[in-house]
């Protein structure tokens, strides 16, 4: 068999991966496309092996061990990756990567309910931390349930 048809086929397997990591927005869609990406290097791998121990009968089959190692750091990948992937669509409820901007954006955030700029009580605030509501400028002394979830909420943003 010639170089040519697995090399083609890889070049093929590539170009469909890279096309799905660059159009897809589902986040599993982009690790399956990512996989793809990995296998067709594989098969580049274990073709030009067996291409170049024609030429040499002594060899060692670094191809064929780099790609089983390949393998070995792919299943890790996939485990870990589909681990995050569910955990963030647990909490947001989407696994859409146009959504899922940063971990630490908040309802409050730029364009948010608390002004133009996001800032919600900062130094610069002329109405102070508590805001108008707040007459000693405290706002981290309120009682109550929803009060803690807000702190908590403020506290890992």
């Amino acid at each position: 068999m010639h170089l040519a048809y697995p090399a083609v086929l890889s070049a093929l397997l590539f170009c469909t991966g890279l096309y799905g990591v660059l159009a897809r927005r589902n986040a599993i869609l982009v690790l399956m496309s990512v996989e793809l990406m990995l296998n067709a290097v594989n098969l580049n791998l274990v073709a030009f092996d067996v291409w170049l121990d024609r030429a040499a009968r002594d060899t060692l089959h670094s191809g064929q061990a780099l790609t089983l190692f390949i393998i070995a750091v792919a299943a890790a990948e996939i485990g870990i990756g589909l681990a995050i992937v569910l955990a963030v669509h647990r909490n947001r409820g989407t696994s859409d990567i146009d959504r899922l901007r940063d971990t630490a954006e908040t309802p409050g955030g730029p364009d948010g309910p608390d002004g133009e700029d996001g800032e919600d009580g900062g130094p610069d605030d002329p109405e102070g931390p508590g805001g108008p509501d707040d007459p000693d400028g405290d706002a981290h002394d309120s009682d109550g349930p929803a009060a803690t979830a807000a702190q908590k909420a403020e506290a890992t943003a």
